[in-house]
Order: structure tokens, then sequence, then C-alpha cells
């Protein structure tokens, strides 16, 4: 059974947050602190106007307050943390279901998928919720060129390029970060890294079987189907857990095959009853 969010059945919220950076750990746990607290609030008092003034709660509202949330996590950690920001920061994918309603807030590289069976088959979908913030995407490269910064792959001594574009200051070789949108990271947000998250809304139907909310530590080299394919007997088996379990196993085993370092892991399965 899902949990409920506060008073409000039907109404469930869901994040993974993965921070990066010397206190990425703390940032972390701030954002999810926090942001838990914040929708929350915001749902309620969503849900009691409309109440008062017997309407409807409409999308708009939903997003208005998930926007919300994300901008007062930024505030807060800036001016109440005291952790120290300049290099360090947190992603966020983030999941409200209110009914047959779900939004999926994001910033960072951190992703949600929605798994779905096509009618009566064995097909099923890998729905992504969200994109990734990265520099490889034309509007968020744009946003980091108009606000001073460029955009460019580490180098090694020869000049030669090395992994993902990354965002730095025009004129010093800072901060090189993987992302385009973050919470924390101050001086990645001096050339216009945003904690202002994109909201996608879908309504989910009958065949929509489970949600993958997972860090880019997953995601570097298991795909949207794989997942969902090693997913698939846990569900079926109405475990949860052991999905999760299944899914961090998989992706430590192909950092192992693919690097020297195993990137933060960190994951939630949602199974959905429609």
């Amino acid at each position: 059974m899902l949990p409920h969010l506060g008073e409000y059945r039907r109404t469930h919220f869901f994040s993974v947050c993965d921070g990066h950076g010397v206190f990425g750990k703390e940032v972390s746990d701030f954002v999810k602190t926090r942001l838990g607290q914040y929708v929350e609030q915001g749902i309620k008092m969503t849900f009691d106007q409309a109440k008062v003034a017997q309407r409807v709660v409409d999308s708009t509202e939903v997003k208005e307050q998930l926007h919300k949330s994300f901008s007062l996590v930024q505030d807060t950690l800036f001016r109440e943390s005291k952790i120290n920001l300049r290099f360090s920061g947190s992603t966020c994918v983030a999941v409200l279901i209110v009914g047959t309603k779900i939004f999926c807030a994001n910033v960072g590289d951190s992703r949600a998928v929605l798994v779905r069976q096509v009618g009566h088959s064995e097909q099923r979908l890998a729905i992504p919720l969200n994109r990734d913030h990265k520099a490889d995407e034309p509007d968020e490269e744009a946003r980091i060129l108009r606000n001073g910064g460029r955009v460019q792959p580490y180098r090694d001594i020869h000049g030669n390029p090395l992994g993902p574009l990354r965002v730095w200051h025009l004129k010093e070789d800072i901060p090189g970060l993987a992302m385009t949108r973050s919470f924390g990271d101050q001086a990645a947000a001096q050339v216009g890294v945003i904690a202002s998250p994109e909201i996608l809304e879908m309504n989910l139907i009958e065949g929509d079987q489970f949600i993958i909310l997972a860090s880019d530590g997953v995601w570097e080299f298991i795909s949207n189907e794989e997942a969902a394919n090693i997913i698939m007997p846990h569900y079926l088996n109405n475990s949860a857990e052991k999905a999760a379990e299944a899914i961090i196993k998989e992706a430590i085993k192909r950092w192992q095959e693919e690097d020297t370092s195993i990137d933060d892991i960190t994951c939630i399965i949602i199974f959905l009853s429609i």
C-alpha cells in the first residue's frame, strides 16, 4: 500500500535526491527533508482552499505548489543550512500522485520511469517522466551561455576531450558540473545552473504497473527498458523491496564491469494500483 501524504488519501509523494561534491550528502539530506515538508504544506493549503470554495483542485495549482516548494528549498538551503555550497549540491526527481494524476518534478540527472502494460499483452512501455538536465540539451546550454558560462568537457594533458559536457565559468576552470540544474552549487548558479524544476503531468491508466525513481548511478549503464525487465519478476511477486535490491545489484555489477569506481546508487520502486 502506498503511504499517504498527510491526511489526504490517494495523494502520495516520493523523491530521490543525489548529492555531489564534498558536502553532497548534507545537501541531499536537507533537500529530501525540506521538500517533503513544503510539498505537504502546499498541497494541504491548496486542498483546504478548494474545499472552502467548494471546487475541484486543478492541475495548474498543483504545479504551482511544486514550483514553490522547489524554490523554497533552494532559498532555505542558502539562508539556513550553513552547508558550504560553493561546489556541493544535489539533484532531485520527485513524483506526486494525486488520485489518478501523476506529476513529476525534476532538477538534474536523476530519472523517473513509468512502466505501462500494452493492453493485455506481455509488451510493456518504459516511459520517461522527465529529461536529464545536461549540457548537451540545446536550451540548457543556451541558458548557461547567456549567463556568462561556458560548456566544455574535461580535457586531458594533450587537450583531448574526456567525458560529458560540463558547466564552467568563462575564465576559470570551475566548477565543472555535469548537469545544468541542481540544488545548491553556488559557483555553478553564478553561470545559469538553476533549481527550477520541469514538471510533467500525466494521467495514470489501467495497465500502469510501476514507477522507477533512481539516481544517475542506475541509469549510467542500465536503459529504461532493461530496468523494467529487471523489476518485472519482482512486480509479479509483489515485492517492491526486492525489485529495488535487484536494480541496485545490477547497477553495481555494471559499474564494476565498465569503470574503476562506482557512483552513488539510489532507487525507489513504486507499485501502482489503478
